[in-house]
């Protein structure tokens, strides 16, 4: 936007005023600029505070996005009965796991929540009805890689949960309603493992930087190749391509943000693979941009 075009908008907002608060001016400011769209394969929660090729991955995914006005994520690990945005000011940092060091359970990220993306997604998903939430939160699924994005929690923050009573197409199509977010400054994070079984984990290999069954490494082959032609169809109908994809995907909560991120691409966009290795036999860390 050029500088006069700026002034003029800006004399033409009808909400100015002295008590407008910065947040509430930029939220009437028009977007120049289609936000990306991440899935970010968040592993342990140890990697909040480790240092390793993972998190590097991670900074290195947000060095040329714009700084989004907000981030709506999706994580594995917030499923409910019907689809629930969080809407309080300040969600508290949830620490939804066990057996780990204290300073993993010390982390705090207290980046505020945004109202108004709880409302603007409320209204966006016109299809389902969509409820808003005071209690829950960031689980690790958000907070443990967002905080490599954004160290600062200068960022504010909202999560969409994951209905279980829908299917992988009917998560598909709901989330393809957000599009529109893109271009008001949101960034939409999709936050889970493409291939995660932890029933299958190989506790003894994963201080291995790089080991993966051989039906976890075909798994995740398939899926990289089914999202390069655009096949959504068959990464949402993934129950029914063989024993692979059964033991690769156990159950569906940490797989389903991959399908959000998906629904949000447009055919003139591109997606590019980071992070893509498979550790512990049974978890592949793969994540993608959509630019």
């Amino acid at each position: 936007m050029h500088r006069k075009d700026f002034i003029k908008y800006i004399t033409a907002i009808p909400l100015l005023s002295k008590s407008m608060t910065l947040t509430q001016l930029a939220n009437h400011l028009p977007n120049t600029t289609t936000m990306p769209v991440l899935f970010l394969g968040h592993g342990s929660p140890m990697n909040a505070i480790e240092e390793n090729e993972f998190v590097q991955g991670f900074r290195n995914c947000a060095v040329n996005i714009p700084k989004p006005k907000a981030i709506l994520c999706v994580s594995a690990h917030w499923e409910t009965n019907g689809t629930q945005v969080t809407a309080m000011e300040h969600p508290k940092t949830i620490h939804d796991f066990g057996g780990f060091p204290k300073a993993l359970f010390d982390v705090e990220y207290p980046a505020p929540g945004s109202k108004w993306l709880a409302e603007e997604t409320k209204k966006t998903i016109t299809t389902k009805k969509i409820s808003f939430d005071e209690t829950w939160g960031l689980d690790h699924g958000a907070w443990s890689v967002i905080k490599h994005l954004y160290p600062k929690a200068d960022v504010p923050i909202i999560q969409l949960s994951l209905d279980y009573n829908l299917t992988p197409q009917q998560h598909f199509d709901l989330a393809s309603q957000l599009k529109s977010l893109r271009n008001k400054g949101v960034l939409i994070i999709g936050s889970g493992n493409i291939v995660h079984n932890l029933g299958l984990v190989a506790w003894d290999k994963l201080q291995e930087k790089e080991y993966g069954y051989d039906w976890a490494l075909e798994v995740n082959t398939k899926i990289k190749s089914f999202i390069e032609a655009e096949d959504f169809k068959s990464l949402a109908n993934y129950k029914n391509l063989g024993k692979a994809f059964q033991l690769a995907i156990p159950t569906p909560e940490h797989y389903l943000p991959l399908l959000y991120t998906l629904a949000l691409k447009d055919k003139k966009e591109t997606i590019s693979f980071f992070n893509d290795k498979a550790i512990g036999g049974s978890l592949t860390m793969t994540s993608l941009k959509i630019t």
